[in-house]
């Protein structure tokens, strides 16, 4: 036998793995900022309600799962689900207003495969999807297979409203749909009626179809009222993709689903290619769609009621706290789990990036944050979860204010001061900037 040695075996990444980055993930697992060791660490980065126990599951739904294990639940089910877990979710999509039915839903592994699904089905290599920003990490999913994303702007002065105007020149004969996130993630955002017929005017008018992300529909605070995309749209089809894993607490279970709203069977070819593309796959896990029916029939609304009721306590809280602290500006969200805050730069002439800022915060004060730039598509900006225990978000702005303080200088008392040029940078540039400073 041949003396094989290591230098043999020519072995390289495919194309579309080197493609597909999930910024997020990059800098949580592989980061090699080293926390102040005399402050414990106050990790700010995951949207997971569930890695501090003050926010627990709903007891029905741990019921239904136990229930579910006894039953014969361990074989191969069809694709695209069962058909009793498909009709509970067809008749509780329906609460929004447009109605359903099982042979319009189709079950995934969570909420993240029920987008990947729809791009995959939509768009060919060269293709693009519009994409807000900033905006929760598409592009991991849409790079990889060679389809293009396009971003519309989102304006942090009006409540991170669409820029409609930007979102339609965006628009041309390659775009196959407009990504709209409302409850949006990382913005708070909850988009008003009036703004979304908006943006389904200019849906309907270039004929594409919406993939509405929802995983935090409903999750808008009191006070705020809420409207679906699908429940307004006449006649432009929607895709709305949502699950279990943030209004029900259970990001583990990766359940999540596709529901169809197609009034006037624009969908019949992409209902075909759902049923090509499920065929990659055995659908979700056989258990928890057994469990499906009597968690969304039985988890009561004032589980729902007390979880965004104490969220917004924890926002209302951050936001008093961080409005205060000079060179920054914190946007108050109306839902879902994050806030966002602008980074004044002029005001912390050491620092030349949100990504700079947030290092140093790591390092000197042991809290941990995403950056806009790299994560996010938002340069200049810094963003937080608000789902960690109440005493470490406040500890954690004490520390951003004491952080803030000793960096601060008020640029009219600085000689030759020159202005901070806070450049747009591509996302794929910032993405490098990560990995030259944690690799």
């Amino acid at each position: 036998m041949p003396n094989i040695i290591s230098a043999d075996w020519k072995l390289e990444m495919s194309t579309f793995a080197r493609q597909t980055v999930n910024p997020h993930r990059l800098m949580v697992e592989t980061s090699k900022v080293v926390p102040n060791p005399k402050k414990k660490v106050l990790t700010l980065q995951l949207g997971d309600p569930t890695i501090f126990k003050n926010f627990q599951h709903p007891p029905e739904a741990i019921d239904a799962i136990k229930n579910a294990l006894v039953k014969d639940s361990f074989s191969y089910y069809p694709t695209n689900g069962i058909k009793e877990a498909r009709e509970a979710v067809a008749d509780y999509v329906s609460k929004n207003g447009d109605q359903v039915n099982a042979d319009d839903i189709i079950l995934t592994s969570g909420g993240s495969s029920s987008l990947e699904l729809c791009f995959y089905v939509l768009a060919n290599p060269g293709e693009n999807i519009l994409i807000p920003t900033p905006s929760f990490n598409y592009r991991t999913w849409l790079h990889g297979p060679g389809i293009i994303s396009k971003t519309y702007k989102l304006d942090p002065t009006k409540n991170w409203c669409v820029d409609l105007k930007d979102l339609e020149s965006k628009i041309d004969n390659k775009t196959r749909a407009i990504l709209v996130n409302n409850v949006g993630n990382p913005c708070g955002n909850v988009f008003t009626k009036e703004h979304i017929l908006d943006i389904l005017e200019i849906a309907e008018r270039y004929r594409l179809p919406i993939i509405s992300d929802d995983i935090y529909e409903h999750f808008v605070f009191p006070g705020v009222e809420y409207y679906s995309v699908a429940s307004l749209s006449k006649n432009v089809p929607i895709l709305s993709c949502s699950g279990l894993t943030k209004r029900f607490i259970m990001p583990g279970i990766r359940m999540g689903w596709i529901s169809i709203h197609d009034r006037h069977d624009a969908l019949k070819e992409i209902r075909k290619g759902f049923t090509q593309m499920l065929g990659r796959n055995f659908g979700p896990n056989c258990t928890v769609q057994k469990a499906l029916p009597e968690i969304l029939q039985n988890v009561p609304q004032t589980f729902f009621d007390e979880t965004v009721k104490k969220v917004q306590l924890h926002a209302m809280t951050a936001f008093k706290l961080l409005k205060n602290i000079k060179g920054l500006i914190p946007i108050e969200p109306r839902g879902a789990f994050y806030m966002m805050i602008k980074i004044e730069f002029e005001n912390f002439p050491k620092f030349k990036s949100d990504l700079e800022f947030v290092e140093a915060l790591t390092e000197e004060e042991s809290v941990k944050a995403f950056p806009g730039g790299p994560c996010f598509d938002f340069a200049g900006y810094f963003r937080f979860v608000l789902t960690v225990p109440l005493d470490m978000l406040i500890e954690a702005c004490q520390r951003i204010q004491e952080f803030c303080e000793r960096h601060y200088m008020n640029i009219n008392e600085i000689e030759n001061f020159e202005p901070v040029q806070t450049q747009e940078i591509s996302i794929q540039n910032q993405i490098n900037k990560i990995e030259i400073a944690i690799y």
